[in-house]
């Protein structure tokens, strides 16, 4: 009778995942690049909005 009334407990990690650092991509960007390619292609969206209409129509 006592195996028919088992209670489950959450695990003692509290649902928390861990991930490890052991994949390594083979294209990296440092944080500096990816802020310059950031704001060049917000350039060329403000370009576009300012010079787009007359080059597309």
């Amino acid at each position: 009778m006592a195996r028919d009334n088992k209670i489950r407990m959450p695990s003692g990690q509290g649902g928390l995942t861990r991930y490890f650092d052991e994949f390594k991509s083979k294209i990296e960007f440092s944080p500096a690049a990816v802020i310059v390619l950031s704001i060049v292609i917000m350039i060329i969206i403000i370009l576009l909005h300012y010079f787009g209409g007359n080059w597309f129509s």
